[in-house]
């Protein structure tokens, strides 16, 4: 079934998680004359419950801080508190007292769907923690809270990449992490497709997570594993101090430069600090900055759960794909979208025409992705670039040139919700076999895919999106959206640059190494490439 298993690591990965899972949960079909246009058997597993009924719950494991959970119990009411074939155990007979700290009330939004009622509409102040909108059932095998640190402490904060390193290792010495927590879900898989990592790239998680794809990448050699490694928004990292930047930077690249040799993908990616005006985001809501991050990155990974044969494709394809030169496994996400045409718009609508017009006038939409290639076969920028800003070191200006833009060396392209005529599905079949071939050294590798699916707007989902009058989304719709996945050249120089940024802050016995280690990375992004001029070029 190409099953893929989901690594949930810290407080906003959880966030981006939490709405992930609600999208994978509203794909759901439940009348006999509908099928879905997603394969819920890759993200989800069947299981039982604890009353002999059948249940469908998330293949992932979720690690969180001591109160990171929120009101969320680890047992539900699927499951209770022993799991089939468990029976108590203990090693004091003797009396015990038991002493339990205040528990967190359910939100609002938790009790009405508990109680089977309409749930009322979400806010920044309503939603304390990423449980708070969450719509799904986790099996308890999926919930492991480390009580080793609280979450916003500030007497023992989890901040440092060393920090993360020792509390994996002190725990893989007591439990051994794999065995416990992820074999299970792995050993049920039929084949397993892959292994997708949401993590925090520039604190403690940075260093709980490179120690994991460590130990899987020892057991599982061959897995495609993707890394999508949340920053500090843009928005937030300003208000911080410079010792605070610095220490994030300096995590980052210790992150970076251990994730980069296990994994197949990394994706680093924060919400910009500029967006268009159809965004509406508060910058200091975690509901928020994440909900328009999961639009992307759930949009982009859609082919490798799609029935549709002629636009699904696994994850070790797909990174087959960005990796076109070898080494190049680190990427840029991008995302770009439209609200759904009105059906007096959708009447003899031109599309090929409509397309040109909107990419090439005023990038309203980005439309369909394999015409958006075709147009543009020095790869396609979308609206939105989810790469960290405070390490960017080129200017990319709205309706400028293209030398203000870097090389593209391969790029993925999904786009969901846009209409496809049949000229255009007969134009990609045709082009199917030259997906991977570049036609000149000039042009990226790449592949596309569509689907009619939008990404849907849940009543969990923040409004974050406004039509072209400045009016909210309504919740219960969906967005077209195209998003893309892209390795450039741009990577050799923000390598550079952090690696100039961060080695002096670094103690002497790493900072030789972490600065070699940096400069290799920053060489598989140059080397055979050339823009013309002497950039990108060595010192």
């Amino acid at each position: 079934m190409h099953e893929i298993i989901t690594l949930q690591l810290g407080q906003q990965s959880n966030y981006l998680a939490t709405h992930f899972w609600n999208a994978q949960e509203s794909y759901f079909t439940y009348s006999e004359d509908q099928e879905s246009a997603v394969n819920h058997d890759i993200h989800w597993r069947p299981g039982i419950g604890a009353d002999g009924t059948e249940t469908y719950m998330p293949r992932t494991v979720i690690y969180d801080l001591k109160g990171g959970f929120g009101s969320m119990a680890k047992t539900n009411a699927l499951y209770n508190d022993l799991e089939e074939g468990q029976t108590p155990q203990a090693l004091w007979n003797g009396p015990t007292v038991l002493q339990k700290q205040p528990t967190i009330p359910q939100s609002a939004y938790q009790q009405s769907l508990d109680a089977g009622l309409e749930p009322p509409p979400l806010s920044t102040d309503s939603v304390r923690y990423w449980s708070d909108f969450n719509r799904v059932f986790y099996h308890p095998r999926s919930v492991v809270q480390l009580n080793e640190y609280e979450l916003n402490s500030s007497i023992m904060p989890f901040e440092r990449y060393a920090t993360g390193e020792d509390l994996f290792a002190s725990l893989d010495k007591e439990h051994d992490l794999l065995d416990r927590d992820l074999r299970p879900f792995i050993e049920e898989a039929d084949q397993m497709q892959g292994i997708q990592v949401m993590t925090g790239l520039d604190d403690a998680w940075g260093g709980f997570a490179a120690k994991y794809l460590e130990r899987v990448r020892d057991e599982y050699g061959k897995t495609a594993v993707f890394v999508w490694g949340n920053e500090q928004e843009s928005v937030r990292a300003g208000g911080l101090s410079r010792d605070k930047r610095l220490l994030r930077l300096a995590n980052k690249a210790r992150t970076l430069t251990e994730v980069y040799k296990h994994a197949s993908v990394v994706v680093p990616f924060t919400v910009p600090a500029t967006l268009p005006g159809s965004v509406a985001l508060d910058g200091g809501s975690q509901w928020h900055s994440t909900a328009l991050l999961v639009a992307a990155m759930e949009s982009v990974t859609l082919p490798s759960r799609l029935r549709d044969a002629a636009n699904r494709d696994t994850m070790g394809t797909l990174a087959d794909t960005l990796n076109a030169m070898g080494k190049q496994n680190v990427a840029s996400l991008g995302m770009s979208f439209a609200p759904p045409p009105t059906e007096e718009e959708e009447e003899g609508m031109d599309w090929t025409n409509d397309l040109r017009q909107r990419q090439l006038v005023n990038q309203k939409s980005s439309g369909h992705a394999a015409v958006l290639a075709k147009e543009n076969p020095e790869g396609v920028f979308l609206d939105i670039n989810f790469t960290p800003s405070d390490q960017l070191d080129y200017v990319r200006r709205r309706g400028g040139g293209d030398d203000n833009r870097p090389r593209v060396f391969s790029q993925v392209l999904t786009s969901r919700g846009y209409e496809v005529n049949e000229q255009a599905q007969e134009a990609k079949e045709a082009e199917e076999d030259e997906r991977f071939r570049r036609k000149s050294s000039y042009e990226p590798v790449t592949r596309s895919y569509h689907t009619s699916l939008r990404f849907p707007l849940l009543d969990s989902f923040p409004q974050i999106f406004r039509d072209d009058n400045g009016e909210p989304l309504k919740r219960g719709g969906g967005l077209n959206v195209t998003s893309s996945l892209s390795t450039d050249a741009s990577v050799c120089k923000r390598l550079k640059l952090l690696g100039t940024t961060v080695v002096r802050s670094i103690g002497m016995e790493d900072r030789e190494q972490l600065g070699n280690e940096l400069a290799e990375m920053a060489d598989e992004y140059h080397e055979g490439w050339s823009s013309g001029s002497d950039d990108g070029d060595d010192d």
